[in-house]
């Protein structure tokens, strides 16, 4: 058989058989007087079986070492490694789609945030806030906020996020309180830092806030013994974006209050 025989035969393409050459996974077979490579059955069968086992999901390097053992063994052994693997990758899919089922269904009732798609722990979070937060513009930073920690933080800084915000909510008078700060915060933007409303509005945050959601090195970030002398949260880069997106006055108040926060720690 032609390169373009046995491939038709097969139902591969010639560069495919062309690159099971190159990879050794396929003996290269005779040449004719001509030059032309003369396939034998047994090419075909190779052949027919890299394509059953790449069409199982195997890599070539797996199927390499399938092909090198005679007695049958490495198949039997990789065959289980792949349904291993396919159960996570069933496992991972199952709870992804439960994920999408809960966000379609805020999605159709209204309740999927503007900063979404988020864990239904965050948004069940957000909703207890009330509606009125959304009309907030540090409100809206705070979420973003939240949800950007929630992203990119391990499974179980996660959780203690989503725990510690939970015991927030959960205080009594806590949401009422965080409205009564959103709205004070919102009112510092373009306020000098020594308007008495930045201390006002950091003891009102400091006494909202869980102590166990402020990181513990959080004050060597802020500066020596707590105080940020540089005026830019230090040596953290994501501490100084953080306080560059506030306006000055604001900026100020979180300031006082990651200060209050960590003193109490003390």
């Amino acid at each position: 058989m032609r390169i373009g025989e046995l491939a038709a035969t097969v139902g591969v393409t010639t560069r495919a058989v062309r690159h099971y050459h190159h990879l050794g996974l396929l003996p290269e077979p005779e040449r004719r007087a001509n030059g032309y490579r003369d396939y034998t059955l047994r090419h075909a069968v190779v052949l027919a079986r890299i394509r059953r086992l790449t069409e199982l999901g195997l890599g070539l390097a797996e199927v390499r070492d399938v092909l090198a053992d005679d007695a049958g063994r490495e198949l039997v052994q990789v065959l289980g490694e792949l349904d291993e693997d396919l159960a996570r990758q069933e496992s991972a899919l199952r709870e992804r789609r439960a994920r999408l089922r809960v966000l379609i269904e805020d999605a159709r009732l209204g309740r999927l945030p503007a900063e979404g798609p988020v864990s239904p722990e965050l948004a069940s979070l957000f909703g207890r806030f009330g509606s009125v937060l959304p009309e907030s513009p540090m409100a809206a930073k705070d979420r973003e906020v939240f949800v950007l920690l929630e992203t990119t933080a391990s499974p179980e800084a996660r959780a203690e996020l989503l725990a510690g915000l939970e015991a927030m909510v959960a205080t009594p008078g806590a949401v009422e309180r965080a409205h009564d700060a959103y709205a004070l915060l919102d009112d510092l933007d373009g306020a000098g830092l020594d308007d008495p409303r930045v201390d006002e509005a950091a003891r009102l945050l400091a006494d909202l806030i869980p102590a166990e959601l402020i990181p513990p090195d959080l004050d060597q970030d802020l500066g020596t013994g707590g105080s940020d002398t540089r005026g830019d949260g230090g040596g953290n880069g994501f501490l100084r974006a953080f306080f560059a997106d506030f306006a000055p006055a604001q900026a100020e108040a979180v300031r006082r209050t990651f200060r209050i926060l960590t003193e109490d720690r003390r």
